[in-house]
């Protein structure tokens, strides 16, 4: 394990992890065949704004933008706007040193991955941070591969070599973790109603959104 990094809680937490976003491009959309495409939008954009409300480090990265795969998608791009988008021609994006750089920066101990396509994209840098000594994590809900087989056997392959897969609401729901915790309570809800479907709409009903208070505890601090 690298010597900056430090025993920290085994959860995620806000403070321990980074999150890095790969391909979310439309060509690269298209063709995925494992996930209804309009879900993984959603789990994508979900899972953007959930680090966006924990602040947690993203870094995000494309191929090919200008003469095949296209932009980061637009709903995403709206969420990750104060972001600066790193182009590569690497398909492993462990191999370009800037994004790797880019990583070791956040001094974070545990990093998430999530794109497209699950076979190709996202297994090999998944494998490379292990190999360096990350904890990592996958969140399997907000990827997709040009097949089922191909997404099923690019995690299976991953989970057997010590990734961890996770999905986009217990990401959202490991950081927050106690719902006294006030500065976050707010927007977690609002991510859980737009994006969590009929957990979402249960949310929705109960007026909580409009800034009633959940319990009289005292915040949570991790």
């Amino acid at each position: 394990m690298p010597s900056f990094f430090k025993k920290e809680d085994t959860l995620l937490t806000p403070a321990n992890c980074s999150l890095l976003l790969i391909d979310y491009q439309p060509q690269m959309l298209f063709s995925v065949k494992s996930i209804d495409s309009e879900a993984l939008v959603n789990n994508a954009v979900a899972l953007a704004k959930s680090g966006k409300t924990f602040k947690i480090p993203m870094i995000v990265t494309s191929t090919s933008q200008k003469n095949l795969n296209g932009p980061i998608f637009a709903p995403l791009q709206r969420v990750l706007s104060h972001l600066p988008m790193m182009s590569r021609t690497t398909l492993n994006a462990w191999e370009d040193v800037r994004i790797v750089e880019a990583v070791r920066k956040t001094k974070r101990e545990k990093l998430i991955i999530a794109g497209l396509w699950t076979e190709v994209n996202v297994v090999m840098p998944a494998l490379k941070a292990l190999e360096d000594g990350y904890t990592t994590y996958v969140v399997a809900d907000a990827c997709g591969g040009a097949t089922t087989i191909a997404h099923q056997m690019a995690m299976q392959r991953m989970i057997q070599a010590g990734v961890v897969p996770i999905t986009w609401l217990q990401f959202l729901f490991e950081l927050q973790r106690d719902w006294a915790r006030q500065d976050t309570y707010l927007e977690v809800l609002n991510i859980a109603t737009e994006h969590a479907g009929v957990y979402g709409i249960g949310v929705d009903q109960t007026g909580l959104t409009e800034g009633a208070s959940p319990i009289e505890e005292a915040p949570f601090v991790i």
